[in-house]
């Protein structure tokens, strides 16, 4: 009887969909946006933020029903106003709604800081996860998707708190992985994770990225990006459930020019 239900679930979760049920989040997102027009989008402007104040219009994006977030707030650290992720339990991400084309802003600029801990520590606690994330939602048409795919991306919109874009692209930061690795979730072959910084080296430092979206998506996906409709940061807790913090800095999207 339970593997009959898990079938039927199955092939709901694969149904024909409509505006008013669908499969991911990111196509509201593209229905009631404006398309971002500035030459340089501030997704994440933490430093213009009062300390400890409101985050709007980042919300908590929960992973499982259920688990504790990760606390996020706006602090004053080495002179600079940035976001303080502290995870002590559960941990969630940050994200916030947003509409970018990715041909006119392709270059995604940020920083970020992960204390410097004892080796022995860090590698007992996060030698599976990544010590730090940024990630970026995109839309894309769900019918070209196959059964499969969609199956599980409604499955995401049934059993978790959020849901999914149509892809998303995660930068991370890993202990025993090689910068350019690209791997995908376990979960599902719609989340994918690009390295961007591995190992202890600079634990403790402001590391500064810039990148290009649109390769880094075509050499993580095989394909052409669509519009982005989400960026967001996630701290959780450790392998072994201990507590993690990092920070983050401002988020900026450029033309190439």
């Amino acid at each position: 009887m339970r593997s009959k239900s898990i079938v039927l679930l199955l092939l709901a979760a694969a149904c024909a969909h409509t505006p008013d049920d669908p499969l991911v989040w990111s196509d509201d997102v593209v229905r009631t946006l404006p398309v971002e027009r500035a030459d340089v989008v501030v997704a994440g402007s933490f430093s213009h933020l009062p300390p400890g104040g409101a985050l709007e219009p980042w919300q908590q994006y929960l992973v499982r029903r259920g688990n504790t977030p990760t606390e996020y707030r706006v602090r004053d650290v080495d002179g600079e106003r940035v976001l303080e992720a502290h995870a002590k339990e559960g941990g969630s991400g940050l994200f916030r709604r947003i509409h970018i084309d990715p041909n006119r802003h392709p270059i995604l600029e940020w920083r970020w800081r992960v204390p410097r801990q004892p080796l022995d520590r860090l590698k007992e606690a996060s030698g599976e996860s990544p010590l730090a994330r940024l990630s970026l939602g995109f839309h894309g048409d769900v019918e070209k998707l196959d059964f499969d795919d969609r199956a599980k991306l409604r499955l995401a919109m049934l059993l978790t708190a959020n849901g999914l874009p149509y892809a998303s692209l995660l930068y991370v930061w890993m202990l025993n992985m090689p910068v350019g690795t690209v791997f995908h979730s376990p979960h599902t072959d719609r989340v994918r994770f690009l390295v961007v910084e591995s190992g202890t080296e600079r634990l403790g430092e402001w590391v500064q990225f810039r990148r290009d979206v649109v390769a880094d998506y075509r050499r993580a996906f095989g394909q052409d990006p669509g519009d982005i409709v989400g960026v967001g940061v996630m701290t959780d807790p450790g392998d072994d459930y201990s507590p993690r913090r990092s920070f983050y800095g401002d988020i900026t999207f450029r033309s190439g020019k």
